[in-house]
């Protein structure tokens, strides 16, 4: 039927679906065992709020379906690319996915955790592997020191502590 027949109330606009985060054409899916435990944990909290939905306007069903079932969709693909890395047998003595990195930087003490993409929270000290920051950290030892550029800034970054 022509769309010229049908009344505009009709006429849905599809759903939203919100993106994953961010990973780069052609890089590998690195999860810890952490982030592959909160993926499933998505997944199953997903698969129970589709079996659990209680919308009686078909409307509203049809897209609050439509979001769940995109989601699940993506998370989906995400877990099948998943390739987790055991922190415990990365080198302990160098930088690398799943380590905790104590350093320097300009003088201010940090740290934080490399991690996948998915599980990358700024607040608790996590960040994606593909940050630039991570990318320059990669392979250094402790006592390393380093430039690390962003921009036009430059800044002096020391490796104080690795853990695993």
């Amino acid at each position: 039927m022509s769309r010229g027949f049908v009344k505009e109330s009709d006429q849905e606009e599809a759903p939203i679906i919100p993106p994953r985060a961010a990973l780069p054409e052609g890089q590998i899916n690195y999860v810890t065992p952490k982030g592959l435990d909160m993926l499933e944990n998505e997944k199953t909290e997903l698969q129970q709020s589709r079996s659990e939905l209680n919308v009686d306007d078909d409307t509203e069903r049809r897209r609050a379906l439509t979001v769940i079932d995109g989601k699940l969709k993506l998370l989906q693909d995400r877990l099948n690319s998943a390739q987790l890395i055991q922190p415990k047998d990365q080198p302990q003595d160098e930088v690398r996915f799943g380590a905790k990195v104590t350093f320097r930087m300009n003088a201010n003490k940090q740290e934080f955790q490399i991690v996948g993409v998915d599980e990358a929270d700024v607040k608790q000290k996590k960040i994606a592997f593909t940050s630039p920051i991570a990318k320059s950290m990669t392979g250094h030892k402790v006592g390393n020191s380093f430039e690390f550029s962003l921009g036009t800034e430059t800044k002096s970054i020391e490796i104080l502590a690795i853990e695993y």
